[in-house]
C-alpha cells in the first residue's frame, strides 16, 4: 500500500531540523527500497524549510503510522503536524524514474484537498511534467479524499492547474525540491 506523508514543519524548528540531519536521512535510509519520492517543501523565498514530503509503500496502515511518528524529526517536536493519507501511484513509477531528471525547472508539490465526489483520477496534461501523481485515499481505499502531485512547471499557477480547481474544498502549492541524499 502507497502512502503520502507530509511533515510540516513547526515555526522556528529549522534549527532542530539542521541538528538532526543526519538523523533525519539515517532514519529515511532504512526506508530506501519502499521510496516512491521524497524531499522538502520550502516557503516562496526558495529557502526556508516548510515540510518534507515521503511518498512510501508499506503494508499497511499501522507501518505508515509507525514511519510517520517515529521519525526523528517529529520525536524532537520539528513538525507541527502531519498529513498522512494512502496515496495510489497512478504514474507506476518513483520520482528517480522521472524523465526531467533531478534538476532544472521549477519543481511543486500540489496537494488538492477533496469533498464530494472523486475527482481527477486519470493523469492528466503531459505526464512528462509530472513526478509523481495519484489519488489521496482513506485507510481502507475506499473514499477519495483528496489528490497529491508532485510537478515540474514554470510556476506555482501553471502547478495548481493540474488539479481541477472547483472540485476541491483547496489546494495547496508549495514549491519542493528532491530529496535524499547528494549525490
Amino acid at each position: 500500500m502507497e502512502f503520502l506523508c507530509y511533515h510540516r514543519d513547526r515555526p522556528g524548528s529549522l534549527p532542530l531540523r539542521h541538528e538532526l540531519n543526519e538523523e533525519h536521512r539515517s532514519y529515511m535510509d532504512q526506508y530506501a527500497k519502499e521510496m516512491i519520492a521524497r524531499g522538502p517543501t520550502f516557503a516562496d523565498d526558495g529557502e526556508t524549510l516548510t515540510g518534507s514530503v515521503h511518498i512510501v509503500d508499506l503494508p499497511g496502515p499501522a507501518a505508515a503510522r509507525a514511519f510517520a511518528f517515529d521519525e526523528p524529526n517529529y520525536q524532537a517536536g520539528a513538525y507541527r503536524d502531519v498529513m498522512l493519507r494512502r496515496w495510489r501511484n497512478t504514474l507506476g513509477r518513483t520520482m528517480w524514474d522521472f524523465p526531467g531528471g533531478r534538476t532544472g525547472g521549477n519543481r511543486y508539490l500540489v496537494l488538492g484537498l477533496g469533498t464530494g465526489q472523486a475527482a481527477d483520477l486519470e493523469v492528466p496534461g503531459d505526464p512528462d511534467e509530472l513526478i509523481a501523481y495519484g489519488p489521496l485515499l482513506s485507510d481502507d481505499g475506499a473514499t477519495w479524499l483528496g489528490t497529491a502531485a508532485l510537478v515540474r512547471a514554470p510556476d506555482p499557477d501553471t502547478a495548481r492547474a493540474v488539479l481541477t480547481s472547483d472540485r476541491y474544498a483547496d489546494i495547496e502549492v508549495h514549491d519542493w525540491q528532491f530529496g535524499g541524499r547528494p549525490s
